[in-house]
């Protein structure tokens, strides 16, 4: 799991505005999706749009694997973080209908005996989860018995725990900061307010009103086949994952079809107070300290020249997401993939073609001995709060930076390695004596060294 207030602006816009946009065309984007699966980036994905009300999608790749039935708008895939729009649209759709408040402070839903963090004398409210802002960090001190499944058995005794043990460092407010934990939090709190368990609760109120009948947390029996196989960002087959209570982060499956008629009600919402939700939650709230990109609930919304990209992403162990439109254009795209590896970009430029799409390029890579890759293995300090450490599994070496995920390291040659989802390299030096004393990150036309403490 991977940035103008928008009611004014899309009060402004007529259904016949939208209904001009009109997408490219199914050869352009297939060309775009198969590149990056021939690349090597996917093992296939779907991408769809709405134009004129209805969807278009186009399909490469297979369910399974080889000989298996291909993908179609009908698959099921892991949405990840695009969950948390879901629960923000819940939030929104209680706050239209006068059973909570954006100010509400979080402790006001917790049961009793259940200390809920605040600094300053500042309270954790709604608000501040939605827009993660409420000092809580990315994630508790996951210590799941499968490291494979790392939400699964983080339940109500372990997130009640920590919260009645952690200080936060900072006011709640004060600053962004992108957290997993606040907005599973947010849904839980959400559930005991209403008093039904969180995906009956999303279900009866979102997904069945907009005619989403094949979106769930816990897939029936009867259509799991639908699945499709999940795959790690080297391409590796991966089972999916299961959620708790932190769930409203990053626990709903869908189908492409699904996500088009949420995508759907996004750009034009229904005249009803779902409607009246779905607008609320892509209203700007809060700034993220990332330039020309601010929060709304849960939803991120780019300033591109005065027009509002407003987008989420998502990504689980084996499938990525990205879910974006303008409101005003009426421009749009879903991506539903069936492999961890990024796709962001690709829903980036749907959007807005001013922002760049990768070029896949499929860089060589060198085999590299296990015990050379052992000497690599240790903790680099970069600054005074910034390091990286370097891990090995078996023939591999995983990098990761401080308060970061952790990516696997390609090696160009011997002493260069190279990250396949971002535009990083590594470059491991020798002192005099031929020990690995140090690294160099390369990264954005930059060099910053570091050295390796143990």
């Amino acid at each position: 799991m991977r940035l103008i207030v928008l009611a004014a602006l899309m009060a402004g816009v007529s259904n016949e505005g939208l209904a001009q946009w009109k997408g490219p065309a199914d050869s352009t984007m297939h060309r775009v999706i198969s590149a990056r699966v021939t690349a090597n980036g996917s093992t296939g994905m779907v991408m769809g749009i709405v134009e004129n009300g209805k969807p278009r999608f186009v399909v490469t790749g297979v369910r399974g694997g080889p000989g298996s039935a291909p993908l179609d708008p009908s698959t099921i895939f892991e949405i990840g973080s695009i969950s948390k729009v879901f629960t923000t649209t819940l939030l929104a759709q209680m706050v239209v209908a006068g059973e909570v408040s954006l100010d509400d402070p979080a402790q006001k839903f917790l049961p009793a005996g259940v200390t809920m963090p605040s600094k300053d004398g500042k309270p954790i409210t709604l608000l501040d989860l939605a827009t993660a802002s409420s000092g809580l960090p990315r994630l508790p001190a996951l210590e799941p018995a499968d490291s494979a499944n790392p939400y699964s058995d983080y339940g109500e005794e372990q997130l009640y725990a920590f919260l009645s043990r952690h200080t936060l460092t900072r006011s709640p407010g004060e600053r962004y900061e992108y957290s997993n934990l606040g907005m599973g939090l947010l849904g839980h709190l959400l559930s005991l307010k209403a008093g039904v368990p969180y995906e009956q609760l999303v279900i009866q109120r979102i997904l069945r009103p907009l005619g989403m009948k094949e979106t769930w947390i816990t897939i029936p029996p009867a259509q799991r086949a639908r699945l499709a196989q999940g795959h790690n960002r080297d391409l590796e087959a991966v089972g999916p994952w299961a959620f708790d209570v932190l769930a409203g982060a990053g626990g709903w499956r869908s189908t492409p079809k699904d996500m088009a008629r949420f995508l759907a009600a996004m750009l034009s919402p229904p005249t009803t107070a779902l409607g009246r939700a779905l607008t609320m939650a892509v209203q700007s709230r809060r700034p993220t300290g990332m330039t020309d990109i601010s929060i709304g609930l849960g939803w991120h919304i780019i300033d591109r020249n005065g027009q509002p990209l407003t987008f989420h992403n998502g990504e689980t162990g084996g499938y990525h997401s990205y879910l974006g439109f303008n409101p005003v254009t009426g421009a749009n795209v879903l991506i539903l993939a069936a492999s961890a590896n990024d796709i962001d970009d690709i829903g980036m430029h749907q959007v807005d073609s001013t922002i760049p799409r990768r070029d896949p390029v499929v860089r060589p890579t060198v085999t590299v001995s296990e015990g050379l890759l052992e000497q690599y293995v240790g903790n680099y300090a970069l600054a005074p709060t910034f390091a990286i450490e370097i891990t090995r599994q078996g023939d591999r070496l995983f990098l990761r930076a401080t308060n970061q995920q952790q990516f696997r390291l390609h090696a160009a040659s011997e002493t260069r390695f190279f990250v396949k989802e971002v535009p990083a390299e590594i470059g491991f030096v020798r002192d005099a004596s031929g020990r690995v004393s140090s690294l160099v990150l390369y990264q954005n036309g930059q060099e910053a060294p570091g050295r390796k403490v143990r």
